[in-house]
């Protein structure tokens, strides 16, 4: 198989626009709201998710909403992996307590960086609510977690590899898959 893109920047804008009246819908508005983006990632998509809130929502102000959640020194596979630099965790002014944090990341595959999500999140502090916005779901759940905003779900075989590309890092916004046996 060779690289397809299954996603290009329109349909990435289209995705983001959807799950942030999805947000609005579920959360009855902006209030109280917190946009935590996963690095490396998901952190330009959550701002790019609290703009387009923004947009829809008078009054809220997008920057103070945003921030980024670094998971690394959380994760259960850092004896197995290579392990990467942390990234700032950034969490906005008014703090997590009692407000509707919507964690973002990229693809949702086995669960296991959602997972170490939470667990960071928890030595934030309390939130009412996580709810999890990704831009693919791809399946092949290792742990029970569910996206409630999802931008496109690709059913993919385990070999197979989703990249995503956003402009702030990799220059274009683009969703492709390849299988493994191409990298």
């Amino acid at each position: 198989m060779k690289n397809r893109t299954v996603l290009d920047a329109a349909e990435i804008s289209r995705a983001i626009s959807r799950i942030a009246h999805e947000v609005l819908e579920s959360n009855k508005g902006a209030d109280d709201l917190v946009v935590l983006g996963i690095p490396s990632r998901g952190v330009p998509l959550a701002v790019r998710l609290a703009e387009r809130i923004a947009a829809i929502e008078p009054g809220t102000d997008a920057a103070a909403i945003t921030g980024s959640l670094d998971i690394t020194m959380y994760r259960d596979d850092l004896r197995t992996r290579r392990l990467r630099s942390p990234a700032p965790t950034r969490i906005p002014a008014a703090g997590v307590d009692g407000r509707t944090v919507v964690l973002v990341d990229d693809v949702l595959f086995s669960g296991r960086t959602i997972r170490a999500a939470l667990d960071a999140l928890a030595d934030l502090g309390r939130p009412s609510a996580v709810r999890l916005a990704v831009l693919v779901d791809r399946g092949h759940r290792s742990l029970p977690i569910r996206a409630d905003h999802v931008g496109k779900n690709l059913p993919t075989a385990v070999d197979e590899r989703v990249s995503v590309s956003v402009a702030e890092i990799d220059g274009e916004d683009a969703v492709t898959i390849s299988s493994a046996e191409e990298e």
